[in-house]
C-alpha cells in the first residue's frame, strides 16, 4: 500500500479549547490527520485558556493517585500544588508529586524519531520513514517467521486508553499473540492471588480504611517511603491503632510501628500458616462468616495444623510468645486490615503468600467492613488500568481470552471479526524473554518501560535484547538503558503532555490532562498508535478510537456486567467533578458514596458467591547464602524521592539532593566489623551473575547475614537471580546470595 509522506514541517495550528475535557491537540479525527504528526499536537497548547488558570491532574508516579492543581499561564504549566479537596491526598503530596513537572523539561527528551544506520548509530529521521521502517520490518519478520514472532512490552505508567489501544492494535490489528507489561514486575502476584481467591482481580479496600482500623498488619510493605500519602492517612487514624510490621528489615514503617516482626527472609508463608493455626486452635475465628462465605475451610484447617508454634518459631526466628501475641492482636481487633506490597509480590512463592494473608482476613471475617480487608497496595500509577484493560494476559475489561462468550461480547462491542481475537492469553514477560533467546520472537516493541535496567538478571536481559532482529523503543527519553539499544526510537510525550485516565490502588479512576507542550516532534503514545494503525492498514478497525475520551467510553461498554463495570461513568468531566470514581459503578446506580469497598454483602466473584481458601507448603529458597556468597541480598525502594529506574526522578535537581548519587549497600554493624568495613567505603558486591561497585552504609536496619540495595541504581539488577512465582510469573527480586569485597 502506498502511503503519503508524513508532513512534519507543517506548523500545528493553535486551537481554542472551551473546556478542559475537549481534545487539546486537534479537531475531529480524519484519515488525513492520521498521517500528519503536526496535527497531533506538536508544540502547541490552546490559546484560550485564561491566564493563571488552574486544572486538576492525577499524579503520574505511584499508585496512590494524588490529585495536583496544575497552575497555567498562557496555557503553559508553570507550577503545581496538591489538591485540597481530592479524597485521596487532601492537600498532601510527596517529593515526587511536588516535582512532577520537572522531568518534562529534561535536555535528554526525545524530539525526533531515531533510526539506526549501517554503522550502528541512531540517527534522526522523519515520522514517515520511522513508520515505514516500523511496519515494514515487523511485517517482514512475521512473513518469514510467523505472526507470533513479534511482541510488545507496555507499562503501568501509560493511561488506560493508551494501554487498551496498544493491546487491541497489536493483537487484533497487527496479529501479535504475545504482549505483556512491566506490571508483571510489581502486581502480577496480587492479580493472580485475588483471581484465585475472590474470582476476580479485586482489591477490596478504600483509603478510608486506613483511618478506621484498630489493628493494621503491614507485610513486606514500607508505605512511609513507598506510599507516603497512604502513610499520612494511617496517621490520621483516631483509633490509636495497633500497627504490626512484618519485614526482615527495620524499615521506616517498622520504626514507626507498635510492633516489628523481623522474620527470616521468605519465611512469611510459614508465619501466616502458623498464625492461622493459632487462631483456629484457640477458636479466634468467625465460624458464621466462614460457613456462609468461604470454601475450603476444613482442608485449610488440616493443612495449617502441622504448623505448630515451635515449628514456625524455628523457621521465622520469631518466638512462640510473639507469635501468640500476633494472633491475639488479630483476635482482639474489631476492625483488622492486612496490607502488603512488593515484599510479598516479588517472591518465588508470592501468590501463596498473598493468599495466606487473604486467608487470615477470611477466617476472621475481616473483609467487607470499614477498616478491614486483605489489601494489596499497587505499585505504578496505572498498574490497575493495565491489569484490566491492556489486552495482554486478560481480554479487555477483565474478560478471558479462552471464553467464547467473552470473545463474542468484545468483538460485538468493537465491531470486529471475532476471528482476530486470540483464544489464549499472551505468554508472560519472562516467557517472552525466553522466546527471544530461543529465536522464536524476532521483533519487539517496548513502550515507556526500561527492562535493560529493571528486569531481573540484567546482563542476561541485555544479551537477549541484543539478539533481536528489530527492537523498537517508544519513550520520553532517548537516553534510557533500553532506548540506546533500539534499532528504532520513537519520541513520546509524557505525563502532563497528554490526556487519559489512571486507576489507583483503591480502584479510583482519575483524569490526567495535557498541561504542557511535548518537545519537538514528540507525540503522545495514543497518536503514535494511530499512526501505526494507519501505516499498518488497519485504521478502519479503530475508526471510533478517535481520542482518549472516546476510547474511555468504549472501555466502559466493554466493562458492562463485569465486576469492574463502569458503565455508570459518562465522561471525564464526571470523574473530575466527583474527585475520581472507584469501580464498580454500573449504569443506573447512583454515586451515593465516593469511598466504596467491595464485598460488603459477603458475596465474592466465584460462581457460588464464595471465596476460596488456597494454600501450599513453602518451598526452599532457590539461592540461599553459601560460604562463597555468605550474604542474602534484598532490593527495594530507597527513598521517597526515587522512582523505579530514575528515568524521571533523576531529572529533578531537587529530588537528586534527597538521595545518594551512588549505589550503596546496607550492612549490619556486626558484619561490617567482622569484614573490617568502614562507612562510605567502596566495595564490590558480587553474585554468581555479576559484580557492581557500591559504597557501604553501616546500619542495624538489616539483620546479620543480610544486605540491602535500592533498586533504582543502574547496575543493581546485574546481581539478582532470575526466578519466578509459578502462578504469577512475577520475578523474585528480594533474595539472592552475594559477597562483599573491599576495593579501597
Amino acid at each position: 500500500m502506498n502511503k503519503p509522506k508524513v508532513d512534519d514541517t507543517k506548523t500545528a495550528s493553535k486551537l481554542p479549547i472551551p473546556s478542559p475535557f475537549e481534545r487539546v491537540f486537534d479537531g475531529p479525527l480524519t484519515q488525513d490527520l492520521l498521517l500528519r504528526p503536526a496535527d497531533f499536537g506538536l508544540g502547541m497548547l490552546p490559546d484560550r485558556v485564561q491566564p493563571d488558570a488552574t486544572t486538576k491532574v492525577v499524579c503520574g508516579f505511584c499508585s496512590t493517585g494524588c490529585s495536583l492543581n496544575v497552575h497555567l499561564r498562557e496555557g503553559e504549566a508553570i507550577n503545581l500544588t496538591p489538591a485540597t479537596d481530592y479524597p485521596v491526598n487532601m492537600g498532601m503530596a510527596c517529593p515526587k508529586g511536588w516535582e512532577a513537572l520537572a522531568p518534562l523539561k529534561s535536555n535528554d527528551r526525545g524530539t525526533t524519531p531515531l533510526l539506526k544506520d549501517r554503522s550502528g548509530r541512531l540517527q534522526p529521521t522523519d515520522w514517515a520513514t520511522a513508520m515505514e521502517q516500523f511496519t515494514g520490518r515487523f511485517r517482514a519478520i512475521q512473513a518469514e517467521h510467523g505472526a507470533e514472532s513479534v511482541a510488545f512490552l507496555g507499562t503501568g505508567q501509560m493511561p488506560t486508553e493508551e494501554l487498551a489501544f496498544l493491546g487491541a492494535l497489536a493483537k487484533f490489528g497487527m496479529g501479535m499473540k504475545h504482549g505483556d507489561g512491566n506490571t508483571r514486575q510489581c502486581m502480577a502476584t496480587a492479580v493472580v492471588a485475588y483471581k484465585q481467591s475472590f474470582g476476580f482481580d479485586a482489591p477490596p479496600y478504600t483509603y478510608d480504611d486506613y483511618e478506621h482500623s484498630d489493628v493494621m498488619v503491614f507485610v513486606g510493605a514500607n508505605p512511609c517511603i513507598a506510599h507516603p500519602i497512604m502513610w499520612q492517612r494511617v496517621l490520621r487514624n483516631q483509633n490509636n491503632p495497633e500497627i504490626i510490621v512484618v519485614d526482615p528489615r527495620t524499615t521506616e514503617t517498622a520504626v514507626a510501628a507498635t510492633h516489628h516482626y523481623a522474620i527470616a527472609p521468605k519465611s512469611d508463608l510459614t508465619l501466616f500458616y502458623g498464625i492461622a493455626n493459632i487462631l483456629i486452635s484457640e477458636g479466634w475465628i468467625d465460624p458464621d462468616f466462614i460457613d456462609r462465605h468461604v470454601n475450603g475451610f476444613e482442608d485449610f484447617k488440616q493443612h495449617v495444623s502441622e504448623y505448630s508454634a515451635e515449628r514456625v518459631a524455628k523457621a521465622t526466628g520469631i518466638s512462640v510468645e510473639r507469635l501468640t501475641y500476633l494472633a491475639l492482636a488479630i483476635h482482639r481487633g474489631k476492625r483488622v486490615s492486612f496490607w502488603w506490597t512488593m515484599g510479598v509480590n516479588q517472591s518465588y512463592e508470592g501468590v501463596r503468600t498473598a493468599q495466606s494473608i487473604i486467608n487470615l482476613a477470611l477466617i476472621t471475617g475481616n473483609i467487607g467492613r470499614p477498616g478491614t480487608g486483605a489489601n494489596s497496595i499497587t505499585g505504578q500509577c496505572n498498574a490497575m488500568g493495565s491489569r484490566l484493560f491492556s489486552n495482554t494476559t486478560g481480554l479487555l475489561g477483565g474478560h478471558d481470552f479462552g471464553n467464547p462468550q467473552h470473545r463474542e461480547k468484545v468483538a460485538g462491542i468493537l465491531g470486529i471479526d471475532e476471528s482476530v481475537i486470540p483464544h489464549e492469553a499472551s505468554d508472560p514477560y519472562d516467557e517472552i524473554i525466553n522466546k527471544i533467546l530461543k529465536g522464536k520472537i524476532k521483533g519487539l516493541w517496548i513502550l515507556a518501560t526500561n527492562p535493560a535496567h529493571s528486569w531481573i538478571n540484567q546482563n542476561f536481559c541485555k544479551d537477549v535484547l541484543d539478539r533481536l532482529d528489530f527492537l523498537v523503543v517508544q519513550d520520553m527519553y532517548h537516553s534510557t538503558e533500553t532506548a540506546v539499544l533500539a534499532d528504532l526510537y520513537l519520541p513520546a510525550a509524557g505525563w502532563g503532555e497528554k490526556d487519559g485516565t489512571f486507576i489507583n490502588s483503591e480502584r479510583r479512576i482519575g483524569v490526567i490532562k495535557k498541561v504542557a507542550r511535548a518537545p519537538g516532534q514528540a507525540l503522545s503514545d495514543f497518536s503514535i498508535l494511530q499512526l501505526v494503525a494507519s501505516y499498518w492498514g488497519c485504521q478502519d478497525m479503530f475508526k471510533d478510537w478517535s481520542d482518549p475520551e472516546a476510547v474511555f467510553k468504549i472501555l466502559a461498554k466493554l466493562s458492562k456486567d463485569q465486576p469492574c463495570d463502569i458503565t455508570g461513568i459518562s465522561d471525564y468531566r464526571m470523574l473530575d467533578d466527583n474527585g475520581g470514581i472507584q469501580w464498580p459503578l454500573p449504569e443506573g446506580q447512583a454515586l451515593e458514596n465516593n469511598q466504596r469497598r467491595l464485598f460488603e454483602d459477603g458475596r465474592f466473584f466465584h460462581a457460588d458467591g464464595k471465596a476460596k481458601l488456597l494454600f501450599e507448603d513453602p518451598k526452599p529458597m532457590p539461592e540461599p547464602a553459601t560460604t562463597a556468597y555468605p550474604f542474602l541480598l534484598m532490593t527495594g525502594r530507597g527513598t521517597a524521592a526515587q522512582w523505579h529506574t530514575q528515568t524521571r526522578t533523576g531529572k529533578s535537581a531537587v529530588l537528586r539532593r534527597l538521595y545518594p548519587a551512588e549505589a550503596y549497600v546496607e550492612v549490619n554493624p556486626r558484619d561490617a566489623k567482622r569484614l573490617k568495613l568502614r562507612a562510605h567505603q567502596r566495595v564490590l558486591v558480587q553474585s554468581q551473575r555479576g559484580s557492581i561497585d557500591a559504597r557501604v552504609a553501616i546500619t542495624p536496619t538489616v539483620q546479620i547475614g543480610q544486605v540491602f540495595m535500592p533498586m533504582h541504581y543502574e547496575d543493581v539488577n546485574q546481581l539478582t537471580l532470575a526466578h519466578f512465582d509459578p502462578y504469577s510469573h512475577q520475578p523474585s527480586y528480594k533474595n539472592c546470595a552475594v559477597n562483599i569485597v573491599p576495593t579501597d
